[in-house]
């Protein structure tokens, strides 16, 4: 293979959230987009954010979630559909598969948060 272009594109980077040190990987897969958010330096709880174009006749999909691995609480579920649903949209409608593990769940947090996870845009 004789590619410039890498087969899986990914991007990394760290950065102060509210004083905690928070790191994003984002990469790139032909059918889903992977994101580890970690505040521990772990991958955390795993969610799959998929976007449901037939519950919405608008034309822009509602999103469900499921936590594949870990802990599954409501809030677990509302950070990543917070977190994720940009990044499906972005990526035409791709799906997202988080990787979740933070020390401050706040809203600001949530709102920085989305903001390092565009700084490591591979879709």
């Amino acid at each position: 293979m004789s590619s410039s272009e890498p087969v899986v594109r990914s991007r990394q980077t760290e950065k102060e959230v509210n004083g905690v040190s928070t790191q994003v990987v984002c990469t790139e897969f032909s059918n889903y987009i992977f994101i580890v958010l970690t505040q521990y330096g772990k991958m955390g709880t795993l969610i799959s954010v998929t976007p449901d174009t037939r519950s919405n006749d608008l034309g822009t999909p509602a999103f469900s979630t499921k936590v594949l691995l870990g802990k599954d609480e409501p809030l677990t579920h509302v950070c990543a559909k917070n977190l994720a649903t940009f990044v499906s949209q972005e990526a035409g409608n791709r799906p997202v598969l988080m990787g979740l593990a933070l020390k401050d769940s706040s809203l600001d947090a949530i709102k920085q948060m989305k903001e390092v996870i565009k700084s490591c845009k591979v879709w």
